[in-house]
């Protein structure tokens, strides 16, 4: 993990290059003094019960400004503004603490994450409680390779620590579960595809990360025992991290931000780092 002293959105640092090596050696980036302030109004958007019954949580695509999951109409034009808002603030800090990245940042998204871990945590599926060590991979909307970076906020106003575990190197991961993993098959990510399981064709690469979160979750030994290290981030903090790499999982806390972006492999500063790049070293096969 990394430490940067951030206290506002918009602040010049010279942490760029070492920033970015950290992210994509697989470290996650801590910035314990990095709050998002709420006004009052927005104070009262922190309720579960204004998430839909279907869904975890609230999202919203800020460039077309399509927002989900919001139970209550009459709270819907305050939900939207909070996310911009946060939006905003996301790209000041990429602007800032990742300039590299600022052209080649693509399909951004964030969610409002109103309830509980434990909440979601017992009455989920196995494959979809994040309580469990994983890594991200998107069943049905393949990414072929691309980067999935992810800016966390703590916004709890009740001072609980967002709890997570992070485990180990992503090489070392792939090494332990690819002889274990199903072999990929073209005419199943063709058939997927035509009957809209999947919004495109699932790469080899997408059927690997896929069978790699779906192993480590269902494998209760690594979950108990596999290289891991707990880490609590307090309210008014934010982190960030590529949630395609190094394993994690949220035990405990309640009220997030959260804003994702997709980065292709060649805007990395070392595209060798990437879980495609390492997948296709190891498999010695082109994997898209």
């Amino acid at each position: 993990m990394l430490t940067l002293p951030y206290t506002d959105w918009g602040q010049s640092h010279t942490q760029g290059s070492s920033a970015i090596e950290a992210l994509e050696q697989g470290k996650v980036l801590f910035l314990p003094h990095l709050a998002f302030e709420l006004s009052e109004q927005e104070q009262q958007l922190l309720d579960p019960d204004l998430v839909d019954i279907k869904r975890k949580n609230i999202s919203f695509k800020p460039l077309d400004g399509a927002l989900t999951g919001v139970t209550d109409a009459s709270k819907a034009a305050l939900t939207r503004q909070l996310l911009e808002r946060y939006y905003q603030s996301c790209l000041s800090l990429v602007s800032q603490l990742l300039p590299e990245y600022t052209t080649a940042l693509h399909s951004p998204t964030n969610s409002l994450r109103l309830h509980p871990v434990t909440a979601w945590r017992d009455k989920t599926s196995w494959r979809k409680d994040d309580s469990r060590l994983h890594v991200d991979a998107f069943p049905s909307r393949p990414n072929y390779g691309e980067r999935i970076i992810r800016i966390f906020t703590n916004i709890n106003p009740h001072n609980e620590p967002r709890s997570w575990r992070v485990g180990e190197d992503f090489t070392q991961l792939a090494r332990r579960y690819l002889p274990q993993l199903d072999s990929y098959s073209p005419i199943s990510s063709w058939l997927q595809h035509k009957v809209g399981i999947t919004k495109r064709r699932r790469s080899h690469y997408d059927h690997l990360m896929l069978q790699l979160h779906d192993k480590m979750k269902s494998d209760i030994d690594y979950q108990k025992n596999g290289v891991q290290q707990a880490i609590d981030f307090p309210a008014g903090s934010s982190w960030i991290c590529f949630s395609d790499q190094p394993p994690h999982a949220a035990m405990g806390g309640q009220f997030i931000l959260e804003q994702t972006f997709l980065l292709p492999v060649d805007g990395m500063k070392n595209p060798q780092q990437s879980p495609l790049k390492i997948l296709e070293s190891l498999t010695k096969k082109a994997l898209i």
